[in-house]
């Protein structure tokens, strides 16, 4: 089944009545194959699953891709709440209204946070998951050098630009866009400066005990019996190869994909070659 299909923007209800925003593809979409729910990383939004969403879409499949809160045009979180739990129970209640069997799509903390869901949820409402470069057992120093860059820029660019120059610092192994007008996406004009779309809580919060979330997301993988596709970029500094190892040892349905052009941010890095791992998974019966 081929066609075309353009994404419809929605909302979700969170937790506590939270406004969670996303773009759709293919509502009415026959009931006889799973959703396909998108979870981004921390920092990004919806947006950075457009490509895939779109290639998904037109081969017939229903498509969420949804803003986390506090991240692209949710609602921000008015006691800064963002803890794992939280964003757990918001997709939990995303997966109650889509009423219908997901595989869910995960990257970094979207990664994660599926975990937990796919966990909790049981296989009957989550088919199949995918993580994009992200495993309970991280590599600290990676994690490390991508809050330094949120952290360092939280206050904002004085120009789209400027922010370009940035993200290319930060990822010198993507080629730079010729123009920075893609990133409109991802920042906000305020007061004359261009800020990330999303909430610096998030960033400035403190968080719980990270040795302790390393072994709730291990004992839910290990849980996990459903089908599992872990891609990596083969650049990344976040994911090593003895966390894949652990990993595949540790999940007895999980398979293995690794993207030579891409980094963390695998998606955005090489986007035919994910999306040729992930549609090749999804549609294997």
């Amino acid at each position: 089944m081929t066609m075309t299909s353009n994404a419809e923007t929605v909302q979700f209800a969170g937790v506590d009545g939270i406004t969670l925003v996303a773009d759709e593809w293919n509502r009415g979409a026959p009931g006889e194959r799973p959703t396909i729910l998108m979870l981004h990383g921390g920092g990004q939004n919806r947006f950075s699953w457009k490509n895939t969403g779109q290639i998904l879409g037109d081969d017939g499949y229903h498509v969420i891709a949804l803003d986390t809160r506090g991240h692209g045009d949710s609602d921000r979180a008015p006691d800064a709440d963002y803890d794992v739990e939280t964003l757990t129970a918001d997709v939990m209640q995303v997966l109650d209204t889509i009423g219908r069997p997901v595989v869910i799509i995960g990257a970094s903390m979207g990664g994660l946070t599926g975990i937990l869901v796919a966990d909790r949820a049981g296989p009957e409402k989550v088919t199949k998951l995918v993580l994009v470069d992200v495993v309970p057992r991280f590599e600290k120093n990676g994690s490390a050098r991508i809050r330094e860059f949120m952290m360092t820029n939280i206050d904002g660019f004085d120009s789209l630009e400027d922010a370009a120059e940035a993200v290319a610092a930060y990822l010198p192994h993507r080629t730079k866009p010729r123009s920075p007008e893609g990133l409109k996406k991802n920042l906000r004009l305020r007061d004359g400066r261009w800020y990330w779309h999303w909430d610096p809580a998030f960033m400035t919060k403190p968080g719980d005990d990270p040795e302790l979330r390393t072994e709730a997301f291990e004992e839910a993988a290990t849980n996990l019996a459903i089908p599992v596709l872990l891609i990596r970029g083969k650049l990344s500094d976040v994911v090593s190869l003895e966390g894949v190892e652990h990993f595949l040892t540790q999940v007895p349905r999980a398979e293995f994909v690794e993207l030579s052009n891409a980094g963390h941010t695998a998606a955005g890095d090489d986007n035919d070659a994910f999306s040729d791992a992930v549609v090749a998974f999804v549609e294997r019966a």
